[in-house]
């Protein structure tokens, strides 16, 4: 999702993906229940309170990659019914998980010592084993005891709506939050191709522009899950999830201005990028590039999450060669 012209976020280990939304709780089959996703989950978060982990909820579901192209309103199946909530008594001990961005020098069992909590309650919180590694930039969650104090009875103040600015442990200006909000809005309100729709769309575009088609797909699926209405927010727009940086950048190529917001456009501007990025490194090197930016993965080497985001598209262009339609 990444590409030369923007640092873009993307966690991969689906310990700790934002989520776009807002949500509640339905009754499902017997054994099941739903979810529909509220503004600041993660999707590690969820399969905690719901006692499952993130890999299930991906394959239940069918989530592109590591489930990180959910969008607003989305509801997702759960391996188990929805638990009932129960009032918190005055004065008593609750369980609580809180979010945490690894810095340098950071182990699990310094972090353990100095949230004063066990290593292996730390490691469950995130969905983690002993031999894991966490990296610096990485979400993860700290489990700690927190003590409910009684809820007074007064009239409830409005409070100012937190923007939702910050994904995999970066922040960003309020003026690309809020014209990424704009963007999303807009696309809320239009009718759009379905998803089978744009595999075609992609496939006919990557072959006009030279471009792999099973790279495309795969790309694409990773970004969005074939999603146009999906927009980061770094403002990362679409199908091919395209910052406007890039965009223009694109344009420049066509020969005329590509709208982002257009699903055609979206496309075609993935698709030059990629043009553009295979032409100029290896396959592994151009998909990093898109990810990370070429610049970047030059500099400084792949990322342990760019790593695992091209381990994942290469697979998913293998499956793609051999005939896989995650639709069907």
């Amino acid at each position: 999702m990444g590409n030369t012209w923007r640092k873009v976020l993307r966690v991969t280990t689906g310990f700790a993906v934002p989520l776009l939304a807002a949500g509640v709780i339905t009754a499902g089959s017997p054994g099941f229940g739903q979810y529909k996703v509220k503004h600041g989950d993660t999707l590690s978060q969820i399969a905690a309170t719901y006692g499952t982990n993130v890999r299930t909820l991906v394959a239940l579901n069918n989530l592109p990659g590591n489930g990180n192209a959910i969008y607003a309103g989305e509801v997702l199946q759960l391996p188990g019914k929805a638990p009932k909530q129960s009032p918190v008594k005055k004065k008593s001990l609750a369980g609580g998980r809180v979010p945490y961005v690894v810095k340098a020098g950071d182990t699990i069992g310094k972090l353990a010592k100095r949230f004063r909590c066990s290593q292996a309650n730390l490691l469950a919180a995130n969905g983690l084993r002993a031999t894991d590694h966490i990296y610096i930039g990485k979400q993860i969650l700290i489990p700690v005891k927190i003590v409910a104090k009684p809820v007074a009875q007064k009239k409830p103040v409005a409070r100012k709506k937190t923007k939702n600015n910050t994904f995999a442990g970066r922040t960003y200006a309020d003026h690309i939050v809020s014209a990424a909000d704009a963007n999303r809005a807009a696309l809320s309100k239009r009718k759009l191709p379905t998803r089978a729709q744009m595999r075609t769309m992609i496939i006919h575009t990557a072959k006009r522009y030279h471009v792999d088609p099973e790279l495309a797909l795969a790309i694409s699926w990773q970004e969005s899950g074939w999603k146009q209405r999906v927009v980061s927010p770094a403002n990362a727009i679409g199908t091919m999830q395209v910052i406007p940086s890039t965009g223009k950048f694109a344009s420049s190529f066509v020969g005329r201005r590509l709208d982002l917001l257009k699903p055609q456009d979206n496309v075609t501007a993935g698709v030059v990028l990629l043009n553009r990025l295979t032409s100029a490194a290896k396959l592994d090197i151009a998909v990093a590039g898109y990810y990370q930016g070429l610049g970047g993965v030059r500099r400084n080497g792949m990322y342990p999450d760019t790593k695992q985001y091209v381990k994942s598209v290469l697979r998913l262009k293998t499956q793609f060669e051999k005939g896989w339609n995650p639709l069907r």
